[in-house]
């Protein structure tokens, strides 16, 4: 098979006004940097045909044979029925001939006897002639069932024809077929460009001005656990709830009592473990939720902490942990590179470094910052008119400026973390948990299984 590169833009929020064919849902658009519209993905609704002409037709012919059915039921019914009332009216009819003929025999002297029996056997017959007049009517109604089914044969010989080859079930099946394969490239679709962030949505107000929430990236689509970690300092109680709507209720699952307290917000949850600064100290602790205990513990070499190198809202926002679709990651400052960003990636297990990138942006001038498939993206504030101002490739060890604005609805932010599982930044807005929704730019390479 041969390889290609499929570019494919990927929308969170879809802002194209599309109108489909009738039976056909819009699965998604795409659209450059620019705003412009390269490509719509279409697909059948999940109820196939039921809202397509043909199928309306079909259900409408279904509607007919259904009420000719049950028409021609009683019909037979009723046919069997008078049937039975003929076979008594039959021998009725032979002691009426009978009595003819003896009437012949002897006229003289038993007409008026046999005069009175012929006038009672006719009256028996008389409810004969309605019964009659109703075989006229169903004959009528016959030939009317006949017409129909007449019609309704040459219509579904009609829908057959336009319909093609393929039967009902067929056609199900291979769009059921393609939806699967859709879906398997849209799980391909791992690592991108940020192009843009929309929103927030308000998931819950409570807390303190700063703290931070998050769930785990690496869990499974089951588990939607959410944790909580209020205030920056002098705290160690971090909350769990066991959904997102247990947490906008409060209702709250499990308690840990850390043995460390934890300095900044910058915390994060990876693969069952919890990842945060020591408070006073650039060491990274990782703490199992499953035992409660401390795993492993590691200082950062030559980091900043304890106000040193923050964020421009302080904090002891030195140290920041995050998570993206390639692994761990810990950004700080050092003396060394004179203040500004340094971006290592960790190994889970050991919190050994793995690799480190030395940026030239202050550490102290930037309002947050987060990692997405190996690009940190830095805002220049914390406050309101913040924007995404600066971006880092680790992968091809340079940068750019960028200008992607986002919503600080509630004017201080002191929490931003990507979370990659759901491509959504999670926020700790001035008191208010947010999410917001991401757009990506995205090169794929896909095969040609044709």
């Amino acid at each position: 098979a041969e390889s290609s590169l499929t570019f494919l833009h990927i929308i969170s929020l879809c802002f194209i006004t599309i109108r489909p064919k009738e039976g056909w849902q819009v699965y998604s658009s795409a659209q450059d940097a620019d705003g412009r519209c390269i490509c719509t993905v279409v697909a059948p609704e999940q109820n196939l045909c039921s809202r397509d002409a043909k199928g309306r037709q079909l259900r409408q012919l279904l509607e007919k044979v259904q009420n000719m059915s049950q028409s021609i039921e009683v019909l037979n019914l009723r046919t069997q029925r008078d049937f039975q009332y003929i076979m008594r009216m039959e021998s009725q009819i032979k002691g009426l001939r009978s009595k003819f003929r003896q009437i012949e025999s002897d006229r003289k002297t038993l007409v008026n006897k046999n005069f009175q029996d012929l006038k009672g056997k006719m009256e028996s017959l008389q409810p004969l002639i309605p019964v009659l007049e109703q075989y006229k009517t169903d004959a009528k109604l016959i030939s009317q069932f006949k017409e129909e089914i007449r019609n309704l044969s040459s219509v579904l010989m009609g829908i057959q024809e336009e319909m093609g080859a393929y039967d009902y079930e067929e056609l199900q099946q291979r769009v059921l077929n393609l939806e699967n394969r859709l879906h398997s490239c849209m799980n391909k679709l791992t690592c991108g460009k940020l192009m843009k962030i929309t929103g927030p949505q308000t998931v819950k107000t409570s807390g303190t001005r700063f703290g931070a929430w998050m769930t785990d990236p690496l869990a499974s689509l089951k588990n939607n656990k959410v944790w909580y970690m209020d205030s920056y300092t002098n705290n160690r109680i971090v909350k769990e709830y066991k959904s997102i709507s247990d947490f906008v209720a409060g209702v709250e699952s499990m308690t840990y009592n850390l043995p460390f307290k934890w300095a900044g917000t910058n915390h994060v949850v990876y693969n069952g473990s919890l990842y945060y600064n020591k408070m006073q100290s650039n060491i990274i602790v990782r703490y199992s939720f499953e035992t409660g205990l401390v795993i492993t513990q590691r200082a950062l070499e030559s980091a900043g902490f304890h106000n040193v190198y923050p964020y421009t809202w302080g904090g002891f926002s030195d140290i920041d942990l995050m998570v993206d679709e390639l692994g761990l990651w810990a950004v700080y400052a050092t003396n060394q590179n004179a203040g500004n960003i340094v971006i290592s990636r960790l190994n889970p297990d050991t919190l050994q470094i793995l690799d480190t990138w030395n940026t030239e942006y202050s550490k102290r001038n930037a309002g947050e910052s987060f990692m997405i498939c190996g690009t940190l993206y830095i805002t220049n504030s914390h406050l309101t008119g913040a924007k995404v101002y600066y971006a880092f490739s680790t992968k091809t060890s340079t940068y750019e400026y960028t200008d992607i604005p986002f919503h600080n609805q509630y004017f201080h932010m002191s929490m931003l973390d990507y979370n990659a599982r759901d491509r959504a930044l999670y926020g700790w807005n001035n008191g208010h948990q947010v999410l917001f929704n991401v757009t990506l730019f995205h090169i794929i390479k896909t095969e040609d299984d044709s």
